[in-house]
């Protein structure tokens, strides 16, 4: 990590494909994370199979949705300061080789959840934990947007890391499921005894992880600290931020807006991802290992998703992208709400995918054309925190739904709901001006 630091002036120069495709494999690595670790593999074996035989009332389901809810709020709580002070220090960079560390280091604590239910509690503190430093570094990671782009091509260098982010995953789970899953016995003996193909799973993940997280280290510059930035202790950050929002809120309310609807919305896409494979197997007939490869078929889709509209955002702006793909969400969403068995699961589900990695990556580069220069780290920050703010909401109203109706299905509604509230509070909210305009000044 030798490069040198670079001002705020030298994010608008043209930036090597080099760079680019560095910082994307930061992306491509973090699906070992989130597609492995959260998603797909070892969640469902941490609640399914170490959770199973789980003495009381409570499930390890509901266990696991608490610890994940604390670690959302140290999140909320620590997240816009911690890209505050990243941003004041100048080490962006450091912030971000120093949080994905810690989430690799986690990974590999996860080897030690054998499937026995003493050891949930192992899994579960593991689980918030990786929370937490995953969410850290990913708010460094991409307040590093402005560093590899221009304005003219922020949408597409968006939607390329989101795109590696979906193949990724793609060719994570690929070779998790040849190697560790499928076979009676996997690479290296892992067997079902001790649950140890999920655990070698989350090694492996683990060092997919560290491996690709290396090149952004090496690659992209880091942007030099503020001349006029405060130098402040950790609680006096607070009071700088709360009066940095309050300037923000004077000067430009249309930001703190699209921070209130982008969480919203963002929330429903989650929800999308988190009961999707519920709802698979539950209410459209589709086999457990048939979800997995829905799974990569799904990343497949909304990659392309991605790099499509990527080039959309750059011509029309990011806030058309991310309207286009809400309705089509909603539309797709209230037909799943009707259809029924595998081939419409298949179909439908797939065609909602097209509209999730499009929304999502739209939504990054909307907030990266409305950061004040040097300060991407702490918009992110609160990018996170709003984000966490209302993390409960699509998951409480799927289960609201779901109880009034006592079917399955109904809780589409809940995750409907949400989507339709993301859409009208975004509707009234100003798009990011022209590209080509400066961004306003840093408050010193």
């Amino acid at each position: 990590m030798t490069s040198a630091a670079v001002g705020p002036a030298s994010i608008s120069a043209p930036v090597p494909r080099s760079t680019v495709f560095a910082w994307g494999l930061w992306d491509w690595g973090s699906a070992a994370f989130n597609a492995v670790i959260v998603t797909f593999v070892f969640s469902p074996y941490l609640t399914k199979v170490v959770g199973a035989d789980l003495p009381g009332r409570i499930s390890a389901n509901t266990w696991l949705g608490w610890s994940l809810g604390i670690a959302g709020f140290v999140i909320a709580v620590l997240a816009p300061v911690a890209g505050q002070r990243a941003d004041a220090s100048g080490r962006r960079r450091r912030s971000l080789a120093t949080w994905s560390a810690l989430t690799a280091l986690v990974m590999v604590g996860l080897f030690w959840v054998r499937d026995d239910h003493t050891y949930l509690w192992l899994g579960l503190v593991l689980m918030g934990l990786g929370s937490i430093t995953f969410q850290f570094a990913e708010v460094s990671y991409n307040a590093m947007i402005r560093q590899v782009s221009t304005p003219d091509n922020i949408g597409r260098v968006s939607g390329f890391g989101w795109s590696m982010g979906y193949f990724g995953g793609i060719v994570l789970l690929l070779i998790c499921y040849v190697g560790f899953i499928a076979p009676d016995e996997g690479w290296f003996g892992a067997g079902d005894d001790g649950g140890l193909r999920y655990r070698m799973v989350a090694l492996f993940a683990a060092a997919w992880f560290a491996v690709f997280a290396v090149p952004v280290l090496f690659r992209v510059p880091e942007v030099a600290a503020p001349p006029t930035a405060p130098k402040v202790g950790f609680v006096a950050s607070y009071r700088l931020l709360f009066a940095d929002l309050r300037d923000l809120y004077r000067t430009d309310r249309h930001t703190v807006f699209f921070l209130g609807a982008s969480a919203l919305f963002r929330d429903g896409l989650a929800a999308i991802f988190t009961f999707g494979a519920v709802l698979a197997v539950t209410v459209y007939g589709i086999s457990e290992a048939d979800v997995l490869i829905f799974g990569v078929a799904a990343n497949v889709i909304s990659a392309v998703g991605a790099l499509v509209a990527g080039r959309f955002d750059d011509r029309t702006g990011p806030k058309s992208v991310i309207v286009v793909s809400l309705v089509g969400l909603i539309i797709t969403s209230i037909v799943l709400l009707f259809v029924s068995g595998p081939t419409s699961f298949w179909i439908f589900g797939l065609i909602l995918c097209l509209f999730v990695g499009p929304a999502q990556s739209s939504s990054r580069t909307y907030l990266a054309r409305l950061s004040p220069p040097g300060r991407e780290g702490q918009m992110f920050g609160l990018y996170a925190t709003t984000g966490r703010a209302v993390s409960f909401l699509a998951p409480a109203l799927f289960g609201l739904f779901t109880f009034l109706f006592d079917n399955d299905r109904a809780g589409i509604i809940g995750i409907l709901v949400v989507l339709l509230a993301g859409l009208a509070a975004l509707w009234p909210v100003r798009p990011p001006r022209d590209s080509a305009s400066p961004a306003p000044a840093a408050r010193a």
